[in-house]
């Protein structure tokens, strides 16, 4: 006969995540190599263009951004509509969003890359970016190893949940993403008349 606390026990515990199949690899390389290669065209793996958006004299940093928020939107909404892709939203926490800010902030100021620029730069030769790679490293290795003791304590500060913007503002999902599209699309042209590339 099959105890029932034991089958309740046995079923809360969690399984090991399944390997990833060969597959799926390809297929993070094949994009990630992509989204390395858009991201050195783009100029953002250049310190002096990311130097420049930290003093506000060069604003390709945000164009980049604001067009990937966009593409990405658009894409990824329609795609979870019609159950091609899954939406993992992560919990909206005041405390640990704050602070991570902070931190990254401060690390982008004083190496002058983010985590993905500072890949870019050193994969295109620019050996400065090997420091703030090592800080990458070393900071996520003590993340990790603080982890457990952060678990219920920083990280639940500020705990609003899994909420997007569309339960913010009350509105469904499509004229969310319709008046962003609109509103950022609208922002990106300015910036492009008013703030041109520099050379």
């Amino acid at each position: 006969m099959i105890d029932p606390g034991k089958a309740v026990k046995e079923s809360s515990v969690a399984k090991p995540p399944a390997a990833l199949s060969p597959k799926l690899i390809v297929g993070a390389l094949i994009f990630g190599l992509a989204f390395g290669f858009l991201l050195q065209k783009g100029g953002v793996g250049t310190y002096h263009i990311l130097l420049g958006q930290l003093l506000l004299q060069d604003w390709t940093v945000v164009k980049i951004m604001m067009t990937a928020v966009v593409v990405g939107m658009v894409g990824i909404f329609p795609l979870h509509h019609f159950a091609k892709v899954n939406l993992h939203i992560k919990p909206t926490r005041l405390g640990p969003n704050i602070i991570g800010g902070l931190v990254f902030g401060a690390g982008f100021a004083l190496i002058g890359y983010c985590p993905g620029t500072g890949a870019a730069a050193l994969g295109q030769g620019s050996w400065d970016a090997l420091f703030g790679m090592a800080g990458l490293v070393a900071g996520s290795w003590l993340y990790a190893e603080l982890s457990g003791r952060l678990k219920n304590t920083v990280e639940k500060w500020g705990d609003l949940g899994k909420r997007t913007l569309p339960d913010v503002l009350h509105l469904p999902r499509g004229a969310t993403i319709a008046i962003m599209v609109v509103l950022l699309t609208a922002v990106l042209i300015a910036l492009e008349r008013f703030f041109p590339r520099s050379s």
